[in-house]
């Protein structure tokens, strides 16, 4: 009779596990996990410290929690309280842009993305459904820091703050393609304020809306850190 390997079995059986177990999981929380298992294989004999360090939070996302509170200074706090009394709520509407041709073409020589959707206007005609050319969806969502004022010195979001800097995108869509000509404006909610060593991480779903067009051209959460 053939020995059964038992260890072989049981690896085989947790890899098919997890396979199936992390389908089912929210991005966030498969992003912890994925971390989860990378410490737990090439870090084996750190495996239990790193658990015991860090801890999930509701959304998901992984935190030390061996970090001592964050300490805010009292522009800091009270900017924080001010926010917080804001979360949920719409908090900018930016002017209107229109996106020409030459924008878009621009783009795509900065990009080396040529492709005929954006930028052959005679071939969009006859061969695209939108019977237009389109702005890239990466065109868009780099127009954000235009739209959302965030850029404009004349009109600092946060006066006293010593820096900003984009954190990252949570979450990007681009529902409706943005057609040559169109004109374009952002909406941005409030969604979640955390303080950071001297300052505060804020995030924003922005929606930009094209104008008489029901559906928005792009939906990303910004997160943009503050510092002062």
């Amino acid at each position: 009779m053939k020995k059964f390997d038992m260890n072989k079995y049981k690896i085989e059986f947790m890899e098919k596990f997890a396979i199936d177990f992390k389908k089912w999981m929210s991005p966030s929380i498969r992003d912890y996990y994925s971390l989860f298992i990378k410490n737990a294989y090439h870090n084996k004999s750190q495996l239990l410290l790193w658990v015991k360090e860090y801890a999930v939070l509701e959304d998901g996302q992984s935190v030390n929690v061996a970090q001592k509170p964050v300490q805010l200074l009292p522009e800091v706090r009270e900017l924080f309280f001010s926010l917080q009394s804001q979360i949920g709520e719409e908090v900018h509407v930016g002017d209107w842009l229109t996106v020409s041709q030459q924008r878009i073409d621009q783009f795509a020589d900065v990009t080396e993305d040529h492709q005929w959707l954006h930028n052959d206007v005679e071939k969009a005609k006859t061969d695209s459904p939108f019977k237009t050319t389109i702005a890239h969806g990466f065109l868009t969502l780099s127009l954000l820091p235009r739209l959302t004022d965030s850029v404009n010195p004349t009109k600092p979001l946060y006066p006293n703050a010593k820096m900003m800097v984009n954190y990252g995108l949570n979450q990007v869509r681009f529902p409706y393609p943005v057609k040559t000509g169109s004109v374009i404006r952002a909406h941005s909610r409030l969604i979640k304020v955390t303080p950071v060593k001297s300052g505060l991480e804020i995030e924003k779903e922005i929606s930009v809306e094209i104008k008489n067009t029901r559906r928005p051209g792009c939906v990303a959460v910004s997160v943009v850190r503050v510092y002062f």
